[in-house]
C-alpha cells in the first residue's frame, strides 16, 4: 500500500526536481471556468481520485491529442478508466461512465521522447454524452458531489480509524518512510484523506473504480476501512513470519558464534571433546572381536569423520554409523549351558507339557555339545492363543544361558523395518533385527519372532519376503542390512517364530521353518498348570501367603469349566487373579473366611457361571447323532439333528454352516441315495420328502469336513428309523465311495468327548496314531473304534 505516497518528484525538462503535492485546500474550491465540452483521457489500469496528483505516461495518439488540446486551451480534461487494459483504441462503450475531472499541471518531455502529464483530480463526474471520437474523444459531463454522511459522529470515528490503520500500515511497511505518518496526520480535509488512501491501496482496478462511484462519504469511509483491515492483517502475518525467521537466524548465528568461541577456548586449554570422543571409540575398537571387513570399514569411516567439520549435518550421520558398528556384538557370544539334565529341569519348571518343543531343543543342544558348532534351527510354534508359545522362548533362553530378544511382527508392513534404511536418508537406522541383536549384546540370543502370521504388506514392500533371508539357515550367515552395508552372521541366533495359524504365512517362508504344532491344554493339564505355576504366581502378586488360600483340584476344574473357554490359560490366569483379589480383601479387612475355598466361594468371587459344557443327553429318537468339533478354544461335542417332511426331495441345511460343511451334507445324502438298496431304504422317499439337517447354536459359524461321518450316520438313522447306539461320538471326513478319511484336532476332540461323558469314539483308522500321542491317563475309560468304510460304521452304530 501507499506505493506512490513519496513518489512526489518528477524530472522537468531542464533537469531540476519539481515537487508534486496534492493541494488539499483546492479540494473544496469549486471549478468556475469549466467548459461545456471536455477532452476525454482513457486510463488503462489506473483510477484517478479527486484531490490526488498522478503522473500519466501518454503514448496513444488520441491521448496525446486530447492532452495537448486541453493544455493549450483551458487545462481541464475528463479522465475515465477503460474496462480492459489490453485494448489500445477503446470506444466509448469500453469506458466506465464515472470518472474524475482533472487539471493538467504540467506536461514533461521524457528522455526517451515520450510525454508525461502531471494530473490533479478535482471533482467526480458522470459522462452525459460523447461529442466526438476523432481526432480525440470529447464529451459533455455532469459533475457529481459527495453526499454528506447521515451520522457525523460515526463519520468522524471512521476517519480516525482510517488514520490509525494507515499509521499502523506505514509502521509495518519497511518500504514506506516514517515521514508518511507526519503527512497523513497533517491532512485536515477528511474527504481528501479518504480519496488519497483509496487511491494508494493495493487493490484491483475494478475495486478502486467501485469506490470512486460511491456517492455517500460514510459508505466510502467504511469501504476504505474494510480494505485497510484486510491489508493490515496480511502485513501483520508477514511481520510475524519475518520476525520468526529473523529470530531463528539470529539464534543459529549466536549458537555458531558461541560454539566457535568454545572451540577456541578448548584449543587454548589443550582440550578437544570431539577428538577425545574419537580416541575413546578407537580404543574400544582395538579391544573388540569382529570380522576383518568390519574393522577395515570402521577405520575408513573414522578417517572420514576426522576430516569432517563437526558443525555440518554429515558429522552426526557418520558418528551414529561408527557407533552402531562398535555397539554390535559381532563375534561376541554367550557360553551355552551343556548340562542337558539341568536344561530339561529348567524348562519343566517353567512349562508343563509341550514335550515336542522341549525334545527338539535338547536334540539341538546335544549336537552342539558333541560337534561344537551347528547352525541353529528355525522353529515355528503354531497353536491357539495362551498356550505359552512366547513365554516358552524366555524359558529356552534361561535354560540355555542365552540372552532373550522378542520382536513383534503383528501389523508390520514396511520392509525397511526388517532390512533398515540406507544411511544416506535423514533419520536412517538399522532394521529391527540388527537393533535387537545390538540390544542383546551377543550374537547368539534366543530370538522370538512373535505373531509371524500377522505380517502385512503394502506399497512400502513385503516384510515377509525380507524375512526369507533371515530365516534361511543357508543364507542368514550373510544377512545384509541396508544401513549397515556389511554382512552380519545370524546363523548362531536361535530363531523361534510363533503363529496362531499357518494359513496366512507365505509358503516360501513356511518352507524355511521347522513347524511344531502346540495343541490346546486338556483339563488335566490346565489343573496341573494352575497348581504349579498360576496359583503360586497370583498368590505372590497379591501379597498372600501359602496358608491364606488353598484350592482343591475339584474347585480348579469347576473354575476352568464354568468360567473359561479357551485352549490356553490366559482366562484361567485372570479368573485366578480375581479369586486372589477376593481373598486379599478378606485378609486386609480381617474378615473370616474358609482358607480352603469351596464352590460357593468361587461363585461369590467370580459371579454367575459364564459357560456350560455340552453334556451327553439320551437320544430319544432316530435321526440324531453326536459329532466332535475343533474350535480355537478347544474341542466340543456337536449334536446333529435330521428330520423328514412331505415335499419334493429338497435338502435343507440350517445352523450357520460353511461351504465345506454343506458339501459334506450333500455328499452324505448322495451316498445314501446310491446305496439305498444295501441299507434297506425305499428310494421313493428321497423324491417325496424334504430332508432337513440342523446343527444347534446357530449363532456360531461352523465349517470343516469332519462332520461328514456324523451327518451320514444321522441321515441313515432317520431313513431307516433305527436309533444310534447311546454314548457314541464320531468324527471323520467321507467320500462318495463311502471311504472314511482322517481329520485333525484329535486330541481336543477326544478330551471334549470325555468331558461330555461319552464312552466310545469312532474314528478313521489313520487317526489311530494321533490317539496314541495323548497321555493314557487323559483317555482312561474311553473306547476307540477305528473304521475305513462307512458301511461298517453304519452296521455298527445302527444295529
Amino acid at each position: 500500500m501507499f506505493e506512490e505516497i513519496f513518489s512526489d518528484t518528477v524530472m522537468q525538462e531542464d533537469g531540476d526536481l519539481m515537487p508534486i503535492f496534492s493541494l488539499e485546500e483546492e479540494q473544496d474550491t469549486p471549478i468556475v471556468d469549466l467548459p461545456e465540452e471536455l477532452p476525454i483521457l482513457a486510463l488503462k489500469n489506473t483510477v484517478l481520485f479527486p484531490g490526488v496528483v498522478i503522473p500519466i505516461n501518454i503514448g496513444r495518439k488520441k491521448s496525446v491529442r486530447a492532452i495537448n488540446q486541453a493544455h493549450q486551451s483551458h487545462k481541464w480534461i475528463a479522465v475515465l478508466t477503460q474496462h480492459e487494459s489490453q485494448m489500445e483504441d477503446p470506444s466509448p462503450k469500453d469506458l466506465y461512465q464515472i470518472g474524475t475531472i482533472a487539471r493538467i499541471i504540467k506536461i514533461l518531455k521524457m528522455p526517451d521522447g515520450s510525454n508525461t502529464a502531471i494530473l490533479q483530480g478535482r471533482q467526480r463526474f458522470q459522462l452525459r454524452s460523447i461529442v466526438r471520437e476523432t481526432p480525440y474523444l470529447a464529451g459533455t459531463v455532469d459533475r457529481l458531489n459527495y453526499l454528506d454522511p447521515d451520522d457525523e459522529m460515526e463519520y468522524k470515528a471512521l476517519v480516525q480509524s482510517i488514520q490509525e490503520q494507515a499509521k499502523r500500515i506505514v509502521e509495518l511497511s519497511p518500504q514506506i518512510p516514517s515521514e508518511a505518518i507526519i503527512m497523513l496526520r497533517n491532512m485536515s480535509n477528511n474527504t481528501f484523506l479518504i480519496n488519497f488512501i483509496a487511491s494508494n491501496l493495493g487493490l484491483k482496478m475494478e475495486q478502486k473504480q467501485a469506490m470512486l462511484e460511491i456517492n455517500d462519504l460514510g459508505a466510502l469511509a467504511r469501504q476504505v476501512l474494510q480494505y485497510m483491515n484486510s491489508e493490515l492483517q496480511l502485513l501483520e502475518l508477514r511481520d510475524q513470519i519475518e520476525s520468526k525467521v529473523r529470530h531463528d537466524l539470529e539464534k543459529q548465528q549466536r549458537d555458531y558464534f558461541l560454539n566457535q568461541q568454545l572451540k577456541t577456548i578448548q584449543e587454548e586449554l589443550g582440550q578437544n571433546p570431539q577428538e577425545e570422543e574419537l580416541e575413546a571409540m578407537e580404543a574400544r575398537a582395538k579391544k573388540k572381536k569382529w570380522p576383518k571387513e568390519a574393522a577395515e570399514l570402521f577405520a575408513k569411516e573414522m578417517a572420514r569423520l576426522r576430516r569432517t567439520n563437526p558443525q555440518v549435518a554429515e558429522y552426526s550421520v557418520l558418528l551414529n554409523y561408527v557407533e552402531t558398528l562398535l555397539d554390535l556384538p559381532w563375534d561376541t557370544v554367550s557360553k551355552d549351558q551343556f548340562d542337558l539334565h539341568k536344561v530339561r529341569k529348567v524348562m519343566d519348571q517353567d512349562h508343563f507339557g509341550l514335550e515336542k518343543v522341549k525334545e527338539r531343543i535338547l536334540e539341538h543342544l546335544a549336537v552342539l555339545k558333541l560337534k561344537g558348532d551347528m547352525k541353529a534351527p528355525i522353529l515355528c510354534l503354531v497353536g491357539p492363543p495362551g498356550v505359552g508359545k512366547t513365554s516358552l522362548g524366555k524359558s529356552i533362553a534361561r535354560s540355555l544361558n542365552r540372552e532373550f530378544v522378542r520382536m513383534s511382527l503383528g501389523g508390520l508392513h514396511d520392509e525397511a523395518e526388517i532390512r533398515g534404511h540406507r544411511k544416506t536418508y535423514i533419520g536412517a537406522m538399522p532394521g529391527r533385527i540388527i537393533q535387537s541383536i545390538k540390544k542383546a549384546k551377543t550374537s547368539n540370543p534366543v530370538f522370538i519372532l512373535d505373531e509371524i502370521d500377522k505380517l502385512g504388506s503394502d506399497y512400502k514392500g513385503d516384510p515377509s519376503s525380507a524375512l526369507l533371508e533371515v530365516l534361511d539357515p543357508e543364507q542368514n550367515s550373510t544377512f545384509h542390512d541396508n544401513y549397515l552395508e556389511l554382512e552380519y552372521d545370524l546363523s548362531r541366533v536361535l530363531f523361534i517364530a510363533t503363529a496362531n495359524s499357518l494359513g496366512s504365512v507365505q509358503p516360501a517362508l513356511l518352507d524355511r521353518m521347522e513347524v511344531i504344532e502346540i495343541a490346546g491344554y486338556s483339563m488335566e493339564e490346565k489343573v496341573e498348570i494352575a497348581k504349579r505355576h498360576l496359583i503360586p504366581k497370583q498368590r505372590k502378586e497379591h501379597g498372600l501367603k501359602t496358608n491364606d488360600v488353598r484350592l482343591r483340584d475339584q474347585v480348579i476344574e469347576t473354575l476352568i469349566q464354568d468360567y473359561t473357554r479357551e485352549s490356553g490359560v490366559r482366562s484361567l490366569d485372570r479368573s485366578l487373579a480375581a479369586v486372589m483379589r477376593w481373598v486379599a480383601k478378606k485378609v486386609a479387612m480381617e474378615e473370616t473366611y474358609q482358607k480352603s475355598l469351596q464352590l460357593p466361594d468361587i461363585h461369590q468371587a467370580l459371579g454367575p457361571v459364564k459357560f456350560t459344557m455340552d453334556q451327553y443327553q439320551e437320544i430319544g429318537s432316530a435321526g440324531v447323532c453326536i459329532g466332535l468339533a475343533w474350535t480355537r478354544v478347544g474341542g466340543d461335542i456337536l449334536f446333529i439333528e435330521t428330520s423328514a417332511a412331505p415335499g419334493k426331495g429338497k435338502l435343507i441345511l440350517t445352523g450357520n454352516l460353511g461351504d465345506v460343511m454343506k458339501e459334506s451334507a450333500t455328499t452324505a445324502l448322495s451316498y445314501l441315495k446310491a446305496h439305498s438298496n444295501i441299507l434297506d431304504i425305499d428310494p421313493q422317499r428321497f423324491e417325496d420328502q424334504d430332508i432337513h439337517i440342523h446343527i444347534p447354536e446357530g449363532a456360531i459359524p461352523k465349517d470343516g469336513p469332519s462332520a461328514g461321518i456324523t451327518m451320514l450316520t444321522a441321515l441313515a438313522s432317520l431313513m431307516t428309523g433305527k436309533k444310534v447306539r447311546p454314548y457314541v461320538a464320531m468324527t471323520g471326513e467321507i467320500t462318495l465311495r463311502g471311504k472314511l478319511l482322517p481329520v485333525g484336532g484329535i486330541k481336543e476332540k477326544v478330551l471334549a468327548a470325555k468331558r461330555a461323558g461319552m464312552k466310545e469314539i469312532i474314528l478313521c483308522r489313520e487317526n489311530e496314531r494321533h490317539v496314541a500321542e495323548i497321555e493314557a491317563d487323559y483317555v482312561k475309560g474311553l473306547k476307540f473304534t477305528y473304521y475305513e468304510r462307512m458301511v461298517d460304521v453304519l452296521n455298527d452304530v445302527l444295529n
